[in-house]
């Protein structure tokens, strides 16, 4: 399982390929919300996502003869450019599997990476089972989003940062609000505030309908959403919290917090009015709560964990700022 120690020595291999994406404040900001906001801009991390860590972390524990016969990653964009990205770096072949639905941008900066994109229905296939089929076929190594040690372990690496650039910045104790899917960033940014920072606590954010984390958190066991799709913030749209996620989740979090559509569309127009950063839906959740929602304390310091848009959507984020 994921540990500080884990974490640490991912940080240690992400050194020097990962970027230290900056922590930033907008006095404009604070004036709407009611409340300091720190921004962790992950949008401007390597692929446009923090998830080029998680998959550095868990493609540079492998060996060479697996990286040899190439990885194997299932997304909706960001973990699949995160990959094929890593796998670029190392030499190591890369498919993705992903969704028909994904954002045209996604789609095309995996390809782009030099993977080989296999389309499935959200809806009506499996993605784990299609998954887990292929990497059996082809011999690769299925490195999975969110429920796989060494990927949390990559994402905590987020969490190592908030603590040094909060203590930089004066910042003592703080609701630490996460864009969370499967929760594998989330929980990653809570093992390493628990051994770093423990007045930071961490809550996650989700869309509405899509809020399988927050309920879960509420009543204690894992909770299912009712639809697959439908969401413009894709790349938090899983089915429940993982497996290995939800026990670290239930220790560490605070109760979720829920945004509607209009509420990210919102947030990320504002994001570029006052921060000049580009965040898609799914990665501009977090600032949306810190926005909105009012059960939240003084001092908020929100992920901004993608930036890959299609560019239809960032203009009616841009039209509601």
């Amino acid at each position: 399982m994921t540990d500080i120690a884990m974490i640490e020595a991912a940080a240690q291999r992400l050194n020097g390929h990962a970027r230290l994406t900056p922590l930033l404040n907008a006095p404009l900001l604070d004036r709407i919300a009611g409340r300091r906001i720190f921004v962790k801009a992950e949008c401007l991390q390597w692929t446009g996502s923090f998830k080029f860590r998680g998959a550095w972390s868990a493609l540079t524990a492998l060996t060479p003869e697996a990286r040899r016969r190439g990885v194997l990653a299932y997304s909706s964009g960001n973990h699949a450019q995160g990959v094929a990205y890593a796998a670029a770096l190392l030499g190591a072949p890369a498919v993705i599997v992903m969704p028909t639905d994904a954002p045209a941008v996604k789609i095309a900066n995996t390809r782009a990476y030099g993977a080989e994109v296999v389309l499935y229905d959200r809806v009506a296939e499996n993605r784990e089972a299609l998954g887990q089929r292929l990497a059996m076929e082809r011999g690769l190594t299925l490195i999975r989003p969110y429920d796989e040690p060494l990927v949390i372990a990559g994402q905590g690496t987020v969490g190592l940062e908030i603590a040094d650039q909060a203590a930089a910045a004066g910042i003592g104790a703080a609701d630490v609000v996460t864009c969370c899917g499967g929760g594998g960033l989330t929980s990653g940014i809570a093992l390493a505030l628990e051994a770093r920072a423990p007045a930071l606590r961490v809550r996650p954010a989700e869309p509405e309908g899509f809020d399988d984390t927050a309920r879960s958190l509420a009543s204690g066991t894992v909770e299912r959403n009712a639809a697959a799709a439908g969401s413009i913030c894709d790349a938090i749209v899983t089915p429940q919290p993982g497996q290995i996620t939800f026990p670290i989740l239930r220790r560490l979090c605070g109760p979720g917090l829920v945004v509607s559509d209009a509420e990210v569309l919102r947030a990320m127009g504002l994001a570029f009015s006052h921060l000049r950063i580009v965040i898609e839906p799914g990665g501009a959740v977090a600032l949306a709560a810190a926005l909105f929602r009012s059960d939240l304390p003084q001092t908020v310091i929100c992920t901004a964990s993608g930036g890959n848009v299609d560019p239809d959507i960032f203009r009616k984020a841009l039209d509601l700022a």
